[in-house]
């Protein structure tokens, strides 16, 4: 294509085309491109041109990519940012489960707590109530009778089959409930079971817990059972004695001349809200309360053996034939075989009213216990006590010997009511009676 065509086509413009479309056409001549605008041409070489060219293609291609890009990308970071959201909202929700799960986790722990400290506050009420029931029985029962040991003298002892035999009689009650010894170590380990359990499961919680209530049941039951043994060991004292006293026809109340005394206050029985173990310590209190009273009132009764160890009697109460004369004679005693220089002692509580030589008695101590009841103890080889002295039960007031009318060494014992001389085999065996106590 030569110049002059390109000036012609620019002159005469072909049908069709304008002449703002041909000042657009470029032109080629000898291998340059020529850009012709409103009047003016600008001439481009080839590789220009094709710069030019691809330079527009790619910030063409470029653009629409980034469009699309831009296009593309704010569905991505809408739908990335829903996403999001979606995951957060379902965050939240499981944050809001596992909040609802701890709170009904702690309440159940609070409630299980609450109850766990309930049942343990529980089991230190009950302890602390066994402990001072078991202070109760080891501090009120501790219990001595009436009739004391004498002080040089063995516990007075009879058998039913008197005059041959002799079985040890207790003149002493002594009643001492033992500490439990199991209750005492549970009482020590609560606290420490307390402090162990916080770490255990509920089935750890309701064994230990379950546990403890087992020996405290445990401790109850043996305090139930002790409190009935009681009952029953001063109930029944109780009555033997009545009967024994009312055998012997002596009134217990005449008998019990103790020098006691002090201001009346009446005891209030416990009400019918009270506890068992309250309503029985009150009968067991009675009970006791009357054998105190009827050991009081035995202590005065010649009940006990006047020499120790078993009894052989040579000669009982009642006709005989005279060892001296043979004729038939009231024998007003019983002559009971010992050594000489055996002690012979007061069979009950009494004053000195005979302390010498006494005609056919030899050496002879007489003891008045009151309510007309007295004892003899004649053909003694040494009197130990004097005119006026009060003895106790079991006590020593002379030896045994051969004094007076006598053929051996022996004790001729004598048990008298109102100066009137009775067998005194009925108040040894009511003694018997007294030793099974």
């Amino acid at each position: 294509m030569s110049h002059s065509y390109h000036a012609d086509l620019a002159r005469h413009p072909a049908p069709g085309r304008t002449a703002a479309a041909v000042s657009r056409h470029l032109h080629r001549v000898q291998g340059d491109y020529t850009l012709a605008h409103g009047g003016r041409q600008v001439r481009i070489g080839p590789v220009a041109f094709w710069i030019v060219v691809g330079t527009a293609v790619i910030m063409g291609v470029w653009s629409i990519a980034t469009g699309t890009y831009f296009a593309f990308r704010e569905d991505v970071l809408t739908r990335l940012i829903g996403r999001q959201a979606e995951m957060q909202i379902a965050y939240q929700d499981r944050i809001a489960e596992l909040r609802a799960e701890v709170d009904r986790i702690t309440s159940r722990q609070l409630l299980d707590q609450e109850q766990f400290e309930g049942k343990l506050n529980g089991l230190l009420e009950r302890q602390a109530t066994l402990e001072r029931h078991a202070a109760t029985l080891a501090g009120d029962f501790v219990t001595t009778g009436a009739i004391p040991p004498a002080r040089d003298a063995a516990p007075a002892h009879f058998d039913a089959d008197l005059p041959l035999k002799l079985k040890p009689i207790n003149d002493t009650i002594i009643f001492k409930a033992p500490p439990d010894r199991e209750a005492q170590l549970q009482s020590r380990e609560l606290p420490a079971h307390a402090t162990h359990v916080a770490a255990l499961g509920n089935a750890g919680l309701d064994g230990v817990l379950a546990r403890v209530a087992h020996s405290l049941d445990t401790v109850e039951r043996r305090q139930t059972a002790l409190l009935s043994d009681l009952e029953q060991h001063f109930g029944s004292k109780a009555r033997r004695m009545r009967g024994v006293l009312d055998d012997l026809g002596i009134d217990p109340k005449a008998a019990a001349h103790a020098r006691v005394g002090g201001p009346f206050v009446p005891v209030k029985p416990p009400g019918a809200d009270a506890s068992a173990f309250a309503q029985q310590i009150y009968r067991i209190n009675l009970d006791r309360a009357q054998v105190d009273r009827l050991s009081h009132a035995l202590n005065v009764v010649p009940v006990r053996k006047p020499v120790a160890g078993l009894l052989d009697m040579t000669s009982p109460f009642g006709v005989r034939i005279d060892p001296f004369l043979g004729r038939p004679a009231m024998h007003s005693g019983v002559d009971l075989r010992g050594d000489i220089g055996e002690p012979a002692r007061a069979t009950a509580a009494g004053k000195v009213t005979v302390a010498g030589w006494d005609g056919g008695y030899g050496k002879m101590v007489e003891l008045d216990h009151g309510n007309g009841l007295s004892t003899r103890y004649g053909h003694l080889s040494q009197i130990d006590v004097k005119v006026g002295e009060r003895v106790r039960v079991g006590e020593t007031i002379g030896r045994i010997g051969s004094t007076g009318r006598s053929t051996g060494p022996h004790l001729h014992y004598e048990t008298r009511i109102n100066g009137e001389p009775v067998d005194p085999q009925k108040y040894l065996r009511a003694g018997v009676r007294l030793g099974s106590l």
